[in-house]
């Protein structure tokens, strides 16, 4: 019984081995020596190797560049540089970032002009000159028919604040109308 499962298991793989062996290979194997006919194996020398040399590394006693201990010594001695006010209570449009607030519409009362400002939550505020808006202490300094100017504090690389001027235009879909 074992002898039978034995020969019914190695009775395929002669079969398949045996394909192998054939003469309808025949053009396989004059393909295989026409392509290594002209092979001749030859490996490159591997480049000399340099001897270490050390390198003596002296520059202990020069600053860190990596240490931001020029930063620190600058904040403590005060610039009285530009700073957002922080005591202030926040204004609802400064809980969004500028680039999701869109203008779209103005309002006019004699000579001053208020822009209409649409919020993510999907509601209009009305914004004029000395309102917030945005999340880098953006203060409107300018509405006109088509834009909002702002005046935003922004920290720099070297933890200073910085003053940019940045516009808020009427949205394009609102122009068209």
């Amino acid at each position: 019984m074992l002898r039978l499962k034995t020969i019914a298991l190695l009775l395929p793989f002669c079969t398949l081995l045996s394909g192998c062996f054939s003469e309808e290979n025949a053009d396989l194997k004059v393909w295989m020596q026409e392509q290594t006919e002209g092979l001749r194996g030859r490996v490159e020398p591997l480049p000399e190797v340099k001897p270490y040399q050390p390198f003596a590394y002296e520059a202990f006693s020069l600053p860190d560049p990596f240490r931001p201990s020029k930063m620190e010594l600058a904040k403590k001695a005060g610039t009285g540089g530009i700073a957002p006010n922080t005591n202030r209570p926040k204004e609802v449009l400064e809980n969004y970032d500028l680039e999701k607030l869109r203008m779209v519409g103005t309002l006019q009362q004699g000579k001053t002009i208020q822009a209409l400002v649409k919020a993510p939550d999907g509601n209009l505020y009305r914004v004029k000159t000395g309102s917030y808006m945005g999340q880098d202490f953006g203060m409107v300094t300018k509405v006109t028919e088509t834009e909002i100017t702002l005046k935003e504090i922004v920290e720099d690389s070297g933890g200073d604040w910085v003053e940019r001027t940045t516009t808020l235009g009427l949205d394009d879909a609102e122009q068209k109308k």
